[in-house]
């Protein structure tokens, strides 16, 4: 007789898929409440980005470094210039080709992304008599807060990956909370994007990130490695 095993407990769900699961949830319905025009979404967007704009206008100081900020410091091709000096990085000093391609495959899936959702959904972007900043394109998603957070989580996912000491990891961790909060801030401020824009590119980023990263550690490094 062989004995009798007990039954094993049931598995929890894994934290990867809870983590899709709940920047997916709240994505889908941020994305359904825009292209619906859903009433009191849109009334809170309108409120918000009101107040915003009268503070922009009534502070030129604040409302210049915003200026910079998003213009230079946070634009989608400074985060896409990151992105490549990564790649680089990755290819020369540990010719991790496969790696270094999967980076630079997500970045462009977002931008690809980004730019689908932009042109299926064509949401308007805030119009004022008074602008202090103007933007091109469809509102939503905001592109340089799903490009931030797109790039910001692969920098700290690659970190986790290499090993990274406490300290950098600090560093980095608390350089990539203020670009992504920061960079969806300025477009408020300056008034080129509604609140639930840059609450979507942030999900929608996170959710890339996500998806990406958990695809690669389950299918493509244990067969790196074999």
């Amino acid at each position: 007789m062989h004995p009798v095993r007990p039954a094993s407990p049931p598995r929890r769900p894994r934290p990867v898929l809870a983590l899709t699961a709940a920047l997916a949830l709240p994505s889908a319905l941020l994305l359904v409440l825009v292209a619906l025009r859903w009433s009191p979404l849109m009334r809170l967007d309108r409120d918000v980005a009101r107040s915003l704009h009268g503070r922009a206008l009534a502070e030129p100081g604040v409302t210049h470094v915003n200026r910079v900020l998003t213009d230079w410091v946070w634009d989608p091709w400074t985060m896409r210039a990151l992105c490549a000096v990564i790649v680089l990085v990755l290819v020369r000093r540990s010719r991790d080709w496969l790696l270094a391609g999967w980076v630079a495959a997500t970045c462009l899936i977002g931008a690809l992304l980004q730019q689908g959702l932009k042109s299926a959904v064509d949401r308007p972007r805030p119009v004022w008599r008074d602008p202090v900043d103007s933007a091109h394109y469809a509102a939503f998603p905001s592109g340089h807060a799903m490009t931030a957070a797109v790039v910001c989580g692969l920098v700290l996912w690659l970190l986790r990956r290499h090993g990274a000491g406490r300290p950098l990891w600090r560093t980095a961790l608390t350089l990539a909370v203020v670009s992504v909060l920061g960079v969806g801030l300025t477009r408020l401020w300056l008034g080129v994007h509604w609140p639930s824009d840059v609450l979507a590119g942030w999900l929608l980023g996170a959710l890339t990130v996500a998806v990406s990263t958990a695809a690669y550690d389950r299918w493509v490094a244990p067969n790196a490695r074999a």
